[in-house]
């Protein structure tokens, strides 16, 4: 096939979009029942019960049942879900967890999980589990301890949040006020004797299985010790909520029995899709239209701007010496970046920021015959209804036919309302899954 002298925005959203349907989650919940070790344990099963969480969790549930088509008066499950996503299902019950774009627990989302543990409880050795994940599920399965409020953890999460936390520091705290996360779910299910396989679709750098919706079938390294010291590193001992406080401590005293350090063989994970699937997909489409292909891979992290100049400067590299290629390249590139938001910042996402940035940096000779494509995988990106941008040489000439300085748009963090304006935005709304992002960029020859 001959070479792509000029990219155009049709082909970076095709190449993003193959990468999105490369993590389908109907299919690929469907064919991982339907193999070998999965169907065995499944035909033996008395009954299947089902429970889990996150952005793909409609479509998981609905592979689920196409699977167990023949199987499905043996079948039970609850699955939370956001807003937006629900579909009707036969035995599956999907229950509203949180609301469209707002990242946060829910007194639904708890009384969603309380329904999956009372399901638990009727289940035997001669049963099976079934736990669907994906990411959002951290906020998707809120279930706080005895003692601790469903207030009292999004306060902690939120200082947590504003106080610079990691991650992983954010997840060891709330593992250990949690009844489900940090491998509690799982030890539920052993507790009954119960096999359980979890299908997961991660949404986390390396796929690491304590850190995918904080691990609620994995075992945990932390300990309750770990999260006090969390909070005493960030500075927030006198502002966390007593009641918070007190249960950890109580935990380090022995009080509490800790997160499981170790799961029963009964217990499977199962890693289903990733960035780096999704990265290989949109290669191969890049191919079929024509593009080489310079995939970055899946472990792109850090702040987006500072991202952004990296990624200007492989472009200009391109252009200039033909270095790492020669035009025309598809250049891809996953991961997750953030975005640290100051005072009265506007309205955005890390991938409208990241397509912004990018523009900018490179200027309008360096955008010359370039395309470039950032979106989430799950259709959304910071608090707005756009996955992410796509801008080219012509997002500038209207931005200074319109007047406006896109500098300082990104300055506040209002990647947003730029794009609104001329042009650019990429809407898809929900896709139901969630791989992390996708940033393609297109350069001609």
């Amino acid at each position: 096939m001959p070479k792509v002298l000029s990219p155009t925005r049709e082909h970076a959203r095709a190449i993003w979009d193959a990468a999105v349907a490369a993590a389908d989650p109907f299919e690929l919940v469907r064919a991982a029942l339907t193999g070998s070790e999965l169907n065995q344990a499944i035909a033996r099963a008395g009954r299947i019960v089902v429970v889990g969480g996150g952005k793909a969790g409609a479509a998981m549930a609905a592979g689920a049942e196409a699977a167990l088509a023949n199987r499905l008066d043996r079948t039970a499950g609850v699955i939370n879900v956001p807003e937006g996503a629900l579909r009707p299902l036969r035995t599956i019950r999907l229950n509203v967890g949180r609301p469209a774009g707002v990242n946060q627990p829910t007194a639904a989302g708890v009384a969603g999980v309380r329904n999956m543990l009372d399901l638990i409880k009727t289940t035997g050795p001669g049963d099976i589990g079934l736990c669907l994940l994906s990411g959002g599920g951290s906020a998707l399965l809120p279930a706080p301890v005895e003692g601790v409020s469903l207030k009292d953890k999004q306060d902690v999460t939120t200082l947590l949040s504003a106080g610079g936390a990691a991650i992983d520091e954010m997840n060891c705290v709330r593992k250990h006020l949690s009844a489900v996360k940090g491998g509690r779910l799982a030890q539920a299910f052993a507790e009954r004797g119960c096999p359980l396989f979890s299908l997961i679709i991660s949404d986390v750098i390396g796929d690491p299985l304590d850190v995918i919706a904080s691990g609620p079938t994995a075992a945990d390294p932390t300990t309750f010790a770990d999260a006090l010291a969390v909070l005493e590193r960030r500075a927030l001992m006198t502002k966390t909520p007593q009641a918070v406080l007190d249960h950890l401590r109580a935990g380090a005293a022995g009080a509490f029995a800790e997160t499981p350090k170790a799961l029963p063989d009964t217990a499977h994970n199962l890693i289903l899709a990733n960035n780096a699937m999704a990265l290989t997909a949109a290669a191969r489409r890049a191919e079929e239209l024509g593009y080489p292909v310079l995939n970055l891979g899946a472990f792109i992290e850090g702040e987006t701007q500072q991202v952004a100049v990296v990624m200007a400067g492989i472009v200009r590299s391109i252009h200039a010496d033909g270095q790492p290629m020669r035009p025309p390249v598809c250049l891809l590139s996953g991961g997750e970046t953030t975005v640290t938001l100051t005072a009265n910042h506007g309205r955005g996402g890390r991938n409208q920021e990241f397509a912004l940035a990018t523009m900018l940096k490179l200027g309008k000779d360096g955008m010359r015959n370039v395309i470039l494509l950032s979106g989430g995988t799950d259709g959304e990106d910071g608090p707005t209804d756009a996955a992410g941008a796509v801008a080219d040489a012509d997002t500038l000439v209207r931005s200074s036919a319109q007047q406006i300085d896109p500098a300082a748009f990104l300055g506040r963090h209002d990647a947003y309302t730029l794009f609104e304006k001329v042009g650019g935005l990429l809407k898809t709304g929900l896709t139901q899954t969630n791989v992390m992002d996708v940033r393609v960029l297109l350069i001609g020859a």
